[in-house]
């Protein structure tokens, strides 16, 4: 029911059974290049759920498809997670869009790295002074100036392994009903992206409270979780490795 595909990490045939991630143009694409990345072949799992080794290979084919079409205009890598966060089908996905260069992106830049709750070989993650969402996270990479698609097969693993971390905890943390303002539930909603840009980072971005009046009228955000307090929580929270 896919149109054709036009990448795959897996054996087998294009279009044939499997696959482990497979990329398929968007029936309903917003811009020329609009790409859909299928995370696995499970319809319920997504990256807090599947083994680590999964997770590498959806961030190698988010690294290849970057690298494929960073010569066609601004790479936007972007996932919507849950019916809350924009997401129209169920079987997990991300997707890629490629904005022509003439147009501006009124995207934030890198933030400096207080607050942080992990570290690995080659990124760090932390929750920004000036986060927009209660336990709003991002991961950036050790060495700057870069583009995601410089990432190496080196640090594919690693980049998994933190972003896979990051989701657990912030999935944790969420069910504590203690969180003031933060609705708590069994359904874990959110949305990250990938910087198109020089220095890049992911940015995750939990959706446990709703806009109002005031964040609607001004286009300002109120977060009621302080970041200091988020990545405190976030260190505390114990996980087991996948």
């Amino acid at each position: 029911m896919t149109p054709p595909e036009v990448y795959r990490i897996g054996s087998g045939e294009p279009d044939k059974a499997g696959w482990d991630v497979r990329v398929v143009p968007n029936k309903y694409p917003i811009t020329d290049i609009h790409e859909v990345i299928i995370h696995s072949p499970d319809d319920a799992k997504d990256i807090e759920e599947l083994d680590l080794s999964q997770v590498t290979k959806l961030f190698t084919a988010y690294r290849d498809r970057y690298r494929a079409n960073e010569a066609n205009g601004q790479v936007m890598i972007f996932c919507n997670h849950g019916l809350a966060a924009g997401a129209s089908l169920q079987h997990p996905h991300s997707q890629l869009v490629v904005v022509p260069n003439q147009i501006n992106l009124d995207a934030v830049s890198m933030e400096p790295m207080n607050n942080i709750v992990e570290e690995n070989n080659h990124y760090i993650t932390y929750c920004p002074d000036f986060s927009q969402w209660p336990f709003e996270v991002w991961i950036a990479p050790k060495v700057k100036g870069k583009r995601f698609g410089e990432v190496t097969d080196e640090e594919l693993p690693d980049l998994a392994g933190v972003v896979q971390d990051a989701l657990r905890k912030i999935q944790k943390a969420l069910v504590d009903p203690n969180q003031h303002g933060v609705q708590p539930g069994e359904h874990f909603v959110y949305n990250y992206y990938i910087y198109h840009g020089k220095n890049w980072f992911l940015r995750i971005i939990p959706r446990a409270v709703h806009r109002a009046g005031f964040e609607l009228g001004t286009g300002l955000s109120v977060n009621v979780v302080d970041p200091t307090t988020a990545a405190e929580l976030l260190r505390a929270v114990k996980i087991e490795s996948k």
